[in-house]
């Protein structure tokens, strides 16, 4: 029995310890927003929070070489086992906390951080970040505000040309109703579809192979 029992919490620990996660915080005091909590799992699903108590959180699906970019990353940084800090006096940016969570739980603090591998950490979760705040300002202009959907969409579409937008499938379903609802502006209903396009093509080349 007691064989039996140890096998189930060596089996459990096994697998808990086989789906890690990566979290990151950042606080900042008078920005928009001042929090944001980004969770992201070995299978490249993620979420995202504006409040530790969110309950409006937005899960989307990271692209699968993206996701195994950030966990490279985290591998590099050691779990995070070790300061991130610089250290240097520079201005405050933000407290921001690097947390890896594999059944047990490491995580490290940083303003600035001179670590390139850190740094290009952080610009995933940044881009992540830019994208969703991106997605928050469409859905409340497709619902709200229908003559600001034609400069939420510009927005949107400079963070793309830019090579920042993460996950660009979750636009479809409001790039859709804004191309289908002549109450939008033309011009707003045309850049939708466009756009709508470019994200299609993107994904067909992945679907096909």
């Amino acid at each position: 029995m007691k064989v039996f029992a140890a096998l189930a919490l060596l089996c459990l620990t096994s697998l808990h310890a086989a789906d890690p996660r990566i979290i990151f915080t950042k606080s900042f005091p008078g920005s928009v927003p001042e929090y944001v909590e980004i969770s992201v799992e070995k299978n490249g699903t993620a979420v995202y929070k504006e409040a530790p108590d969110d309950n409006n959180p937005i899960t989307i699906q990271l692209a699968q070489p993206d996701c195994d970019a950030m966990f490279a990353l985290a591998d590099k940084l050691d779990h995070f086992t070790r300061p991130l800090e610089s250290g240097l006096k520079v201005a405050f940016m933000g407290k921001k906390t690097f947390r890896y969570d594999d059944g047990t739980s490491h995580d490290s603090q940083f303003n600035y951080s001179s670590d390139l591998d850190a740094q290009a950490l952080l610009d995933w979760f940044e881009k992540i970040a830019e994208t969703e705040r991106g997605y928050i300002e469409l859905e409340r202009t497709v619902k709200y505000d229908k003559l600001g959907v034609q400069n939420a969409l510009i927005l949107i579409q400079t963070t793309w040309d830019q090579k920042r937008l993460i996950a660009p499938q979750q636009f479809l379903t409001l790039l859709d109703r804004v191309v289908k609802n002549e109450s939008y502006l033309h011009m707003a209903r045309e850049r939708a579809s466009a756009f709508a396009q470019e994200i299609r093509a993107l994904a067909q080349p992945a679907a096909g192979q």
